[in-house]
């Protein structure tokens, strides 16, 4: 009987051993597999420089650099999925994607809905028109066909300040802006509101086409990273990486990489 006993106790004792040891294995799988989990960042693929598909059909830009170094940092992988810009919000809200880091600006309507990095990067909107035309107000194209894209803080200040978008015979708004420069390239509209730096871009490849105005369209803004609300952790990482990217100088030289010059601090 005592030998009887004796087994069964060793027999308990060494299930506990293996139920013990499975417990530990699974925990430690998953503190992996949480580690080597991609961030999927969401972005509007044709906003150079900021995101954009190369001739090789590579997402590359300077807000992709800026993402690719933050996650080694972190010591994740990435993955950068191509999104509709104008439905951003819920893809954000519903964890398709992590991140947005796509030259998005910072407003009190989108701190409602999403949790912000620091800027870092100013930002305005300015309109562009064909090389061949002269104005210097915004009244000169009053009657005139405006474009800019659909889910822009241009078209937000558009659709909040209808009395100074009913002075335009109409706001035609785009799925991206490389559309928006090409009708306004072949005259189908008469001036695009961007965003000062995309459009600078499209200026610069285009130099015979497009030009820079001084007319500027609402008020000055800030570049930020988004994420869910509730993700405050992976927001206090990101923001840890990109503090130590902009002291050791990272940014600056991504920056000179894309605009010739450290931007970031303007």
């Amino acid at each position: 009987m005592k030998k009887l006993w004796t087994l069964c106790l060793a027999m308990v004792f060494g299930a506990m051993m293996i139920a013990g040891c499975g417990g530990n294995e699974q925990s430690s799988s998953e503190g992996g597999a949480d580690s080597s989990k991609p961030i999927v960042i969401g972005l509007d693929d044709s906003y150079p420089p900021m995101g954009f598909k190369d001739e090789n059909n590579e997402i590359v830009g300077f807000d992709i650099d800026l993402a690719k170094e933050a996650a080694k940092r972190l010591n994740r992988p990435v993955e950068f999925k191509a999104i509709d810009w104008s439905s951003k919000e819920a893809e954000l809200q519903s964890g398709r994607v992590d991140i947005l880091w796509n030259g998005l600006d910072i407003t009190e309507e989108r701190k409602q809905n999403m949790l912000f990095s620091d800027p870092y990067m100013k930002n305005r909107q300015v309109v562009f028109v064909p090389v061949d035309v002269n104005v210097t107000s915004i009244d000169e194209l009053k009657g005139k066909v405006i474009g800019t894209q659909s889910g822009s803080t241009a078209e937000t200040f558009l659709d909040n300040n209808k009395e100074y978008a009913d002075q335009f015979s109409e706001v035609k708004k785009y799925g991206d802006y490389i559309d928006a420069f090409m009708d306004l390239e072949n005259g189908r509209i008469d001036a695009v509101v961007t965003d000062e730096l995309v459009g600078t871009y499209y200026m610069q490849k285009h130099p015979n086409s497009f030009k820079e105005t001084t007319i500027v369209v609402g008020e000055p803004t800030d570049f930020g990273i988004a994420f869910a609300k509730e993700n405050t952790a992976l927001r206090d990482e990101v923001q840890k990486v990109m503090n130590e990217m902009k002291a050791d100088g990272t940014i600056a030289k991504i920056s000179e990489k894309w605009f010739g010059k450290d931007i970031t601090n303007e």
